[in-house]
């Protein structure tokens, strides 16, 4: 038996997989302020969950932001650093089989990559993300767990928030756009909106600024596939929203089982290209 661990450390959690002869062991994760602490408190919760001694592991591929503060081996194992666009682009390939795509990694902030198999290449990114929702429903709504504006977004009506092209106009002002697509997120918040409303509204405003810069990617690309992974893929509402706009815009929004491990599955697959 010999495996290959990943660690992909993020800016509030370490998520952590395991490739043994290339069959995926369940990915997991930790969170923790501490990048240091997050890496060693993963990689030891992974080795007991999972029964693996440390000599029967190959290597360790990491990748993430806090990734920087691994400057040597991980308990004496061979550590090698993987940039987080190569390992989110070989994930999303992984993850739906696709050849070519544009791979979404939706974190804190949101990052674009192109991927085909020999050739994964950076186009850009975002701030907006799964902070900036975290960030306006604390503002907005006092409250910081995701779970809870999850929660409470279940019951959320996005016409007391969203200005919609039907709104403002009864003509067609392009033929193939649909006439309840947003014209404004926040353009029509009433003053008789509830709290549901807004966690809503602050999810979809994330989820459609994101939808709407990938499909400007995939446009410059041709092609018509988008593989979404990333912390955010977790969030109910999301595969409704991107569900909508797949059926508006003609394009494939592909959120895969273990979406949300996608860069880290991607770090440990790099080491047997």
């Amino acid at each position: 038996m010999s495996i290959v661990i990943g660690i992909d450390v993020g800016g509030s959690t370490t998520k952590i997989v395991g490739f043994e002869e290339k069959n995926l062991l369940n990915p997991m994760f930790v969170k923790a302020n501490d990048p240091i602490a997050s890496i060693y408190g993963a990689f030891g919760k992974f080795t007991a969950v999972n029964k693996i001694p440390l000599d029967k592991i190959s290597r360790v591929m990491i990748t993430g932001v806090g990734s920087s503060f691994i400057t040597d081996s991980i308990f004496g194992i061979s550590t090698t650093h993987v940039t987080e666009f190569e390992a989110t682009g070989r994930g999303g390939l992984y993850l739906t089989g696709l050849d070519e795509a544009i791979i979404v990694s939706m974190g804190t902030g949101t990052a674009i990559v192109h991927a085909k198999k020999d050739d994964i290449n950076y186009l850009g990114g975002t701030g907006v993300g799964g902070g900036t929702i975290v960030g306006l429903s604390k503002k907005m709504l006092g409250i910081l767990t995701v779970e809870h504006i999850i929660d409470l977004a279940k019951n959320g009506d996005l016409s007391n928030i969203d200005l919609k092209i039907h709104d403002i106009t009864s003509k067609k002002i392009i033929p193939s756009l649909p006439s309840d697509i947003t014209a404004a997120n926040f353009g029509k918040l009433s003053d008789m909106a509830t709290d549901a409303d807004i966690a809503l509204g602050i999810i979809n405003l994330v989820c459609e600024t994101i939808a709407m810069m990938t499909i400007f990617a995939a446009r410059q690309k041709d092609l018509l596939d988008v593989v979404l992974t990333g912390n955010l893929t977790t969030i109910p509402q999301a595969k409704e929203i991107f569900a909508k706009l797949s059926a508006m815009f003609g394009y494939r929004f592909h959120m895969s089982e273990n979406a949300q491990f996608g860069t880290v599955i991607g770090a440990a697959l790099t080491y047997f290209i």
